[in-house]
Parts: C-alpha cells; structure tokens; sequence
C-alpha cells in the first residue's frame, strides 16, 4: 500500500529585542554569564508582576502581515499550565485562544514552482531557561527565560520533508527581512517541531500525528521527517498502530526516540493571564507597524526584474537576502552603471570571494557600494579592461583601497586613442624589421611573437 505524509509544522522564533517578553532584563543571552540577566519578574518572585513588550507586540504584527495573516485587534495572553523545570513560574505565559495573528499564507518554491501553505496562527510567548547537565546534577540558567518568542503554526498541507525543509528557509528569510530575529537555528534563535502522520493515498481522513522536537537545523528537519514517516508505515506493514506520542531528534544517532505521551490543550488548563491586560490594537497603531513593513523578497525580486531588466534568476538570487538587496541598489543607485552588469559581477566575483572569506558578511566586506560602482564605471567607459577589473577588485578585497588609486598605482588603463595605438604599432615594426619582413613573405609565425 502507498501512503501520503501529513506534515504540519510549529516553529518558534527568538525575536530581536532589547528586553525579554515580560520584564526589563536585556533580551541577548549568548556567550553571557549564566544568570547575570535576571531579576525578580523573570525567576518569578512573589510580588513581581509582568509588563508586556511593545516591540515584541510590533514585530509579531509585522511577522504576521508579511504571512497575509489578520492582526486581530483584540487578543489575550493566557496561562500554559505545564511544569518546566527551566521556568520558575511553574507555568508559561502564552496566547491559546485569541492570538495576535491567524489566517494566512506563504508562498513556498519546490522543484515543480510554488505552493501556498496555510498559516494558522502567530502568537506570542515566553521563551524557557537552559539546563545543564553535569555529572549527577542539572544546572539552570534563567537567562533565557522570558525571552520573547514568537510561534508560528501550519495547517496540514506540507507533504513531504522537502517541502517542510523549504518553509522553515522561508520562514527564516522573512524573520531576517523584518529584522525580527537573527533565525540561527545553531544557536537556537529559530527551533521547529513537525507534526507527522500517514495515511493510505487517496484516503480524507488524517493518521494518529506524533510530535517530533528538537529541530534546532535544517539538516534535522529533513533527516527527523524522513526518519518518522519510514517508522510509521512500518509500524502500520508490521500491523500495529502509531501512538500519539511526542518524540525526539536525536541528530547524532539519526532516530526519534519517544519523550512522554502527546499532551492535549486540555492537559495545559489555558486561562487568561491575571496579571496581564488585554491587548487591544486601533488604526492608528497598526498604520505605524505597517508604514515599518519592508518591502519583501518576493516582490522586491519582481521589481528588479521589472526595473533594471535583470532575469529571474539573477533578480531572485540578488533579493534572497535584504542586505544583499540593499548592497546592490546602493551600487546601481549612481548614473554610469549598468544594472545587469553590476547583477553579473556581484553574482560572480563578489558571491565568490564573499564565499572565501570565513564568517562573510556582506555588511563587514571591505568593498563597499560606491567603490564597486566606480570599478564598474571604469570598465564602462574602457579606461580598464574586464580582465583587469578582477585584478583591481581582488586588490579592493584585500586592502579596501579606491579602484582609481589601484588603477593608477598598476598602470592598468587601457589605450584607446587609436593614433596612440598606431604610433605604437609602427615603432614595433621598425624595432622587428626582421620579423617583419617574414610576415611580408607569407610566414605567419613572428605574428605571434
């Protein structure tokens, strides 16, 4: 028998603030000493109460209208009953019922063109605390805790872990184009969970769903799909029946191993959070998150084709990354240069040497916009030669010097005064009279020399 997969993914995203969801603790928690950023609304002491962060409020909204979502303009935060041992609260303050945003789309590509997947719902919560184990103990560090982070849930229409591994990439291109978050799912900016069933083709009705954690790379969430979607059907061939059950990843060994029984909503006892207001949005609100809405990948790789007349191609690569965008528009911004000129060297040479260099930021390379705009002036109007200009630019890489002052400094400038090139012409002849002459008698080889 042939089955179909049913995915449906949640993926939760760190977001790029100054202060955790709930308090005024700095936000940033890497390569920090454990517990240096907390205080007493953060490890839940008696008497502390939360307050919510407007920027995290914002960006969610943000996230939401690039997704096609609804903002609703009234949504609650409510209480997650679950003991985690790395919130001190005993509990986590979430959205259920009425998130920030629900009912939208995103576009993914595959192989064969696009396909929308639907968008149940972005809300806001808090993140949890880290534990470390070691020896015979665990350790906690609350640093992370109360961490705003922003969670994004699926409808069941991915199909495979190919198309799962696409959008969680499209997901991240977008969090990185709002500047919502960093998305580095190696440092657990981005996490994801997959919710995966089977069932035999052709049937309407969804298999048991097992929760498979632990996504923390795009690698994981292709090899963990393709691990449990093989698991399950030879549960079924071997005439069992799949456990709804929560599994995890292990990367290093390549297989999920079951955590503890699926919880149900029921199983977390939402409530509305007591110590928190509602959140109520007017026009005037949601006209200023909008107005800070930038333009998106999709339509920004539409306009460069539309434009400045660069193919698909070139154009998608070109807007995959907004700060890449924004280093091309600032090289095409000037008079003289060539859009797809400038589209073919900053795809070629400057992607290759980007690539080379360890940690590459396109923001921290040494060649900036206007230096590369005036390299490709000089080959515009022939003072320097395509082969020359990769020399010049190798040089600009290196040193971060002005392309004229190279230009100058190497003697690179071509000659394009043709009586210039005819005198020269004519003093080689007469310098070579002897070679010369054997051209005139009908022996070609002194032209190479």
């Amino acid at each position: 028998m042939k089955y179909e997969t049913v995915i449906g993914m949640e993926v939760h995203v760190e977001l790029h603030t100054e202060s955790k969801m709930f308090c005024a603790c700095p936000a940033h928690h890497f390569q920090v000493g454990a517990n240096e950023h907390v205080c007493p609304v953060c490890t839940a002491q008696p008497g502390a109460l939360p307050v919510i962060n407007g920027r995290a409020l914002e960006l969610t909204a943000m996230t939401g209208l690039a997704l096609h979502c609804q903002v609703r303009p009234h949504s609650v935060f409510a209480r997650k009953n679950y003991v985690y041992p790395d919130l001190p609260k005993g509990y986590q303050i979430s959205q259920y019922e009425l998130p920030i945003c629900e009912d939208g789309w995103v576009d993914i590509d595959l192989e064969g063109g696009t396909k929308r997947i639907g968008i149940v719902r972005v809300h806001l919560e808090e993140d949890t605390g880290k534990l470390v184990h070691e020896s015979n103990a665990s350790l906690v560090d609350y640093n992370r805790a109360g961490v705003p982070l922003m969670e994004i849930v699926t409808d069941a229409t991915l199909r495979s872990a190919d198309e799962a591994f696409a959008y969680v990439q499209r997901i991240r291109q977008i969090v990185r184009y709002l500047d919502a978050s960093t998305g580095d799912m190696e440092k657990g900016a981005m996490r994801c969970e997959a919710n995966i069933s089977v069932r035999p083709e052709g049937s309407d009705e969804f298999g048991t769903k097992v929760e498979v954690k632990n996504l923390n790379s795009f690698r994981s969430v292709r090899n963990a799909i393709d691990y449990e979607v093989k698991r399950q059907i030879e549960v079924i061939g071997e005439g069992g029946a799949v456990r709804q059950v929560t599994m995890g990843w292990d990367e290093g060994e390549g297989f999920t191993r079951e955590q503890r029984s699926k919880e149900y909503a029921d199983d977390y006892r939402y409530f509305p959070e007591p110590d928190l207001l509602d959140v109520r949005v007017d026009d005037a609100w949601m006209q200023r998150v909008e107005e800070h809405l930038p333009e998106m990948p999709d339509a920004k790789a539409t306009r460069f084709v539309d434009a400045h007349g660069l193919g698909s191609e070139d154009a998608a690569q070109l807007a995959e990354d907004r700060a890449v965008a924004e280093y091309f528009e600032a090289v095409v911004a000037g008079e003289g240069v060539d859009p797809k000129t400038a589209a073919n060297w900053m795809t070629g040479e400057f992607f290759r040497r980007l690539k080379e260099t360890d940690e590459a930021d396109i923001a921290t390379a040494s060649v900036r916009p206007g230096q590369l705009a005036q390299l490709l002036k000089l080959i515009g109007n022939d003072t320097i030669s395509g082969s020359a200009a990769k020399d010049v630019f190798g040089i600009m890489w290196e040193t971060g010097d002005e392309p004229d002052a190279i230009v100058e400094a190497k003697g690179l400038k071509q000659i394009s005064d043709s009586s210039e090139l005819e005198s020269a012409v004519d003093d080689v002849i007469s310098e070579q009279a002897e070679a010369a002459d054997k051209v005139r008698g009908g022996d070609e080889k002194p032209i190479q020399f």
